[in-house]
């Protein structure tokens, strides 16, 4: 028995690398070998982007995607997740190498390690799910704008000494500047951005981000365009393998680097979590959250130690390794393997990558960040989640990320407490109460073979909603009609809404139909604002139990004349 136990918790505890290896072949290798390799040359561009626009070297990004790649691959909790420097800490890293310098950067990224695999070791991997939707919307709102306005110097090729950390200082400088511009810097620009927008419509397969960097490299190259390189502005990218070397550590920063540690290691968590949603969503597998944070702190430690900048998992580069079809996270360690050949073999090629094209490239990464598709959603929705939106997004544009982290947090609180409170209500059982619950209760009535019933019991609020993917764990096994019972669901908000579409489109990705019915109050007002009858259909939101059971007799016998007409 004892040894049963202990191979559940040992099992709990290993990284996805040592399970899938247990029926690892060579055909699975040969596919991680192509989507590695595929995944690390699309890397190459994004890692040498981020640092730079962190205010490092280019090198600084290759570095930290070379070993927190391999190390998140080997020790997460996830298949095919792809780690190393994103967008998210951009923004957060240039503020502290402004304010504390490298040093202090290096500190900042060991103590958000540490904070990661206490995190994952105490089993708090689950906790990030407290954060609400709009507070999650209003940071990835407000870093991709920080992230386009620290572009727009390189992308316009404005003569600017030094661009301004402050927002406003930093658009009034821009401003100032606009009178300096490229014509030769901004066409390069904009045909790296048209470049990536044309390979996207074409295919998601296709590699846009290399393909627009080696076209505009070789453009520049052989037109002798007057446009800054990695190589005027950096000198180039140094051949051969990182240096190791320990941080070195100053006492007096720890206080002061204690909020920005916080930061990094809260925004790591969420922006690798979600990434690890996203793996588990188009790989059909499952990940575990604790030892993904554990593997994410231990590649946080390590990276400075070879000279590199803070990681969390990329969900960009995650949909682009499985889309080239990878099996383990075997192909996580090939990309970082990829790109160190290219730091051993063609680091000097680098120096001729114009600045243009990359921030084209961050340009088009800001974009697909931001979630902008969500904040008409978002605007249907209560007062209370427009303003927690509004000012997560103000505090992280116009302030400090770490003042919207924090604040973020409270707001999170006080918006529990208050959907909470909401929920409790006193009044008095009459005849008609009564009469009205007959047609909720599911006692007197048969559930036919074709349909099946889930509940929600109790607030559908962030904090709960990954509990919603019971629907979904054994999607083969369903009926065509999933039925939804949201009786005693006492209150919903955006996180819950924004769960019920997604276990809604999944649902319609195999031909299923979903019912929901029953809804009280506030949930059902919640419905209706945020317009969810054109995600699962007017007719198939319904007032109790009873009338769902009929909808999904009606959606059943269409099924099967469909059915009969097709096999005629």
């Amino acid at each position: 028995m004892w040894s049963v136990i202990s191979q559940k918790l040992d099992h709990r505890w290993l990284p996805k690398s040592v399970i899938c290896l247990r029926e690892y072949n060579p055909g699975k290798f040969l596919k991680d070998v192509i989507a590695g390799i595929t995944v690390g040359l699309v890397a190459l561009p994004l890692a040498m982007a981020f640092a730079i626009a962190s205010g490092l070297t280019p090198q600084a990004g290759i570095y930290c995607a070379v070993v927190t790649g391999f190390l998140i691959s080997a020790l997460g909790g996830s298949k095919t997740q792809i780690g190393g420097p994103t967008g998210a800490f951009v923004v957060v890293v240039a503020g502290i190498v402004a304010v504390h310098g490298i040093d202090g950067l290096y500190m900042c990224t060991v103590m958000a390690g540490a904070i990661l695999i206490v995190l994952g070791a105490t089993g708090m991997g689950t906790a990030v799910k407290f954060i609400p939707r709009p507070v999650v919307i209003g940071f990835t709102n407000g870093i991709a704008v920080l992230i386009a306005s620290t572009q727009i110097k390189d992308f316009f090729g404005l003569h600017l000494a030094k661009v301004p950390s402050e927002f406003w200082l930093r658009m009034k400088a821009l401003f100032h500047a606009a009178p300096t511009f490229s014509l030769t810097a901004t066409l390069l620009a904009a045909g790296t951005v048209a470049t990536m927008l044309l390979c996207r419509a074409i295919s998601n397969r296709i590699p846009g981000a290399i393909i627009a960097m080696l076209g505009a490299t070789v453009g520049a190259y052989l037109l002798k365009l007057p446009v800054e390189t990695v190589g005027s502005r950096f000198g180039g990218i140094p051949s051969g393998l990182p240096h190791f070397a320990l941080p070195h550590w100053h006492a007096s920063l720890v206080h002061g680097l204690l909020g920005p540690a916080f930061t990094v290691a809260m925004l790591g968590a969420i922006e690798s979590l979600m990434s690890a949603v996203v793996s588990d969503r188009m790989s059909n597998d499952r990940h575990n959250p604790n030892v993904e944070l554990i593997g994410q702190g231990i590649a946080n430690i390590f990276s400075p130690m070879f000279g590199g900048l803070p990681a969390t998992g990329a969900i960009a580069r995650t949909a682009t390794n499985i889309r080239a079809g990878a099996q383990s996270p075997v192909a996580g360690m090939i990309h970082a393997l990829t790109l160190l050949c290219v730091l051993l073999f063609a680091a000097p090629l680098a120096s001729y990558i114009p600045m243009a094209a990359l921030a084209g490239i961050l340009m088009i990464v800001s974009y697909n960040m931001g979630e902008w598709r969500e904040i008409p959603q978002l605007l249907r929705l209560t007062k209370t989640d427009i303003s927690v939106w509004l000012v997560t997004f103000g505090l992280t544009v116009f302030a400090d990320l770490t003042v919207a982290v924090e604040a973020g947090m409270i707001l999170a609180a006080l918006l529990f407490i208050a959907r909470v409170a909401e929920t409790t209500t006193v009044s008095q059982v009459t005849g008609d109460y009564v009469e009205d619950g007959r047609l909720h209760i599911l006692q007197d009535k048969d559930i036919p073979y074709y349909a099946t019933i889930f509940r929600i019991h109790g607030p559908f609020l962030f904090g709960a909603t990954d509990k919603i993917g019971v629907v979904t764990e054994n999607m083969h096994q369903l009926p065509p009609i999933v039925i939804i019972r949201l009786r005693n669901m006492t209150a919903i908000d955006a996180t819950g809404l924004f769960a019920l579409e997604e276990i809604a489109k999944q649902l319609h990705a195999t031909k299923r139909t979903l019912i929901l019915c029953g809804a009280r109050e506030q949930p059902a007002k919640m419905i209706h604002q945020a317009e969810f009858e054109g995600v699962v259909g007017r007719e198939n939101i319904c007032a109790n139990v009873q009338e769902a059971l009929l909808r999904a007799e009606a959606v059943f016998e269409k099924i099967e004349a469909d059915a009969a007409v097709s096999s005629k």
